[in-house]
């Protein structure tokens, strides 16, 4: 602004690298999206953390690298000479009258500070406030989840708090992470857990498939445990529950791959653990029940006193309401922001020439399994060495 020729040379070559999980790389993309900079600086990203789809959807990987002086050279060498792609950012509102008696608000994991957590409340002079009202807000880039798999999230948070020396190693978090998953029942579901839980016993979804369009009621089967919001291909430490529709299924027709660009989020649920495991195969995925422009939930009062959320690797238990009230989450669409792609990069971008997609955006080659595939995963993952119980894990303690 003041003329200075070197400092308009850095501003349109700038970079800039975050090193940590998917909760500190949303952090830093929320910090750019805020500036509202003309020309916002891309961003690359070092896989830090436990998950890693951030940098798995573009291409940096999800093992935690070296990071001795050779490496180091050769990560900044590849961030130098890589690609910039657009991603949507999606703007999130959660809201809820005050209640009269009780807690109502989102709880973090071990009660984390405010400015850990994925939301913030926002002020009285704000104008997303609605007097007799909680309002808070939050930013995502990767997904939005609720049920099961937030639940694991927030039990894997809470023992990291509690004991954060056992949690220094991505290996050591991602077994542990497994047997909460065990501890919690989501392999045998029906069984464990109370149909009470069920989504649709407690919520009702509603999605915008274009801007511009009007609410459809989504219709989802009772025995969903999870749903998830997907704007990256990449989920649960690289998984794409969305996978690409193909045009044998008369219910998939509708739909196409998924781009990060195309300002549509992919809606996926799930019954239990079991059906997260279908990921695995090939053409894998989860139930695809929509792609959507804006969302909306609806929570009611259930048997369920509350239900788990995340938001890009950061979880917390938001309790339900106890009379006729209703809390609401809503999600929109809040502009893009720039990345830094490596090859081989799992996005697609619909604006890029090179990226594989026909007029109709559908997958023509690959066949299709049928929608009880998750049903065939019990006995073909069942049965595979890879899903075993390590031989140190006693059945008998998570009996």
């Amino acid at each position: 602004m003041e003329g200075d020729i070197l400092a308009v040379q850095i501003w349109r070559t700038m970079k800039l690298i975050v090193a940590g999980g998917d909760g500190t790389a949303s952090w830093l993309l929320g910090v750019v999206s805020d500036l509202k900079l003309s020309h916002p600086p891309p961003v690359a990203t070092v896989p830090l953390g436990t998950g890693n789809n951030l940098p798995f959807s573009f291409g940096w990987g999800k093992k935690n690298p070296s990071t001795d002086q050779e490496a180091v050279k050769l990560f900044l060498g590849l961030v130098k000479h890589a690609k910039e792609i657009k991603i949507d950012s999606w703007h999130l509102i959660l809201r809820m009258k005050t209640p009269k008696e009780g807690p109502c608000e989102p709880i973090a994991p071990l009660e984390l500070p405010h400015s850990l957590h994925a939301f913030h409340r926002v002020s009285n002079s704000d104008s997303l406030n609605v007097e007799g009202h909680h309002t808070f807000r939050g930013g995502f880039w990767n997904y939005f989840s609720m049920g099961m798999d937030a639940e694991v999230s927030y039990a894997f948070h809470s023992e990291r708090k509690r004991n954060p020396e056992k949690f220094k190693n991505q290996l050591t978090n991602q077994g542990t992470y497994a047997k909460l998953g065990l501890k919690q029942g989501w392999f045998c579901a029906s069984i464990s857990h109370p149909s009470s839980r069920n989504i649709p016993q407690f919520a009702k979804i509603k999605v915008m498939k274009r801007a511009g369009g009007h609410w459809e009621e989504l219709h989802i089967h009772h025995s969903i445990r999870s749903i998830v919001c997907l704007n990256l291909p990449s989920f649960s430490g690289g998984l794409n529950p969305w996978g690409t529709p193909g045009t044998r299924r008369v219910e998939d027709r509708e739909f196409t791959a998924p781009y990060v660009d195309d300002g549509l989020l992919e809606v996926v649920g799930f019954r239990d653990a079991w059906h997260g495991l279908v990921l695995l195969a090939p053409n894998g995925h989860g139930h695809r029940l929509a792609q959507a422009h804006r969302i909306r939930f609806e929570f009611h009062k259930g048997a369920a006193d509350h239900t788990f959320m995340r938001v890009d690797g950061e979880p917390w238990k938001q309790p339900l309401p106890k009379d006729d009230d209703t809390i609401v989450v809503e999600i929109s669409h809040l502009g893009q922001v720039t990345m830094l792609a490596n090859e081989p990069c799992k996005s697609k971008s619909f604006s890029d020439p090179l990226s594989s997609h026909g007029q109709d955006g559908h997958q023509h080659d690959h066949d299709e399994e049928d929608d009880d595939e998750w049903e065939d995963g019990k006995r073909k993952f069942g049965a595979a060495d890879t899903f075993k119980l390590p031989d140190e894990i006693d059945i008998a303690h998570f009996s």
